[in-house]
């Protein structure tokens, strides 16, 4: 009798005790992380972007990224960009490394911040002070809104233009 009493309550305290270790996941980000690399084959990289992909949901983007505001690009935590070699970003040379990616939208042009504080979240603890280049890139629209902020590559003539887009605004910067 005392084995199976035993044995009772050792099996009640194993059901009892899964339930109660069980993790709990919560649903989706809102702002899913993403990453965009140029070339995509994994031997010859020049570029890797790591950024959270906030969307729109009926509010303008002059809401969510103002004119003339230093702005994370994207959400979350701070979008990181990777350089695997020395390039030259926006006409202006930059080592290869790991930088936080700030801009500041405006009408006609946008400025592009490579900063070297990494593991920021957002824009609030940006420090000018670690600026290492800020170059300007015209702002253009498109034809097709996307809905959630996107960065891809094209490729031109002697290097790549990583493109930024949000809502049917465009922001291309070159890199060689």
């Amino acid at each position: 009798m005392k084995r199976v009493l035993t044995l009772a309550i050792i099996a009640f305290t194993m059901v009892v005790s899964t339930e109660t270790i069980a993790q709990e996941f919560g649903g989706l980000d809102k702002s899913p992380a993403d990453i965009a690399i140029y070339p995509g084959r994994a031997a010859e990289k020049t570029v890797k972007v790591i950024y959270s992909r906030p969307q729109l949901k009926g509010r303008s983007l002059s809401d969510l990224a103002p004119a003339g505001k230093v702005w994370r690009t994207g959400a979350n935590e701070s979008t990181e960009i990777t350089f695997f070699k020395d390039v030259t970003f926006g006409g202006k040379a930059v080592k290869a490394g790991t930088y936080s990616l700030f801009t500041i939208p405006g009408a006609s042009e946008w400025t592009i911040i490579l900063n070297s504080n990494l593991n920021q979240w957002g824009s609030y603890s940006y420090a000018e002070s670690a600026d290492v280049v800020r170059v300007s890139a015209s702002a253009s629209t498109d034809g097709k809104s996307l809905e959630a902020f996107s960065i891809a590559y094209k490729e031109v003539d002697g290097g790549v233009h990583m493109v930024m887009g949000w809502g049917t605004t465009r922001v291309a910067v070159p890199i060689m």
